[in-house]
């Protein structure tokens, strides 16, 4: 996935996490360094505090060729 320049903003609730926004906006948990990347001024931190804006980009997925995968990954790019 490539960043698109356009962003998202997210106002945080408390208790919420960089994790909890990647799987929310992405759909995978371990895809938050695009919204790290994206908020320099936001510290690194186990949980976010109420009120913060954070910018997510919104993000173009890649297309992924099928000829290659293997079958129980068939169905993920077919939902993709």
């Amino acid at each position: 996935m490539t960043p698109s320049g356009q962003f998202i903003l997210h106002i945080t609730k408390a208790g919420e996490r960089w994790d909890l926004l990647a799987w929310q906006y992405y759909g995978d948990p371990t895809d938050y360094s695009p919204i790290i990347m994206a908020n320099p001024n936001v510290p690194i931190e186990p949980v976010f505090d109420a009120g913060l804006s954070i910018a997510v980009p919104i993000l173009q997925k890649s297309a992924v060729l099928t000829a290659d995968l293997p079958p129980w990954k068939l169905s993920q790019t077919a939902s993709a």
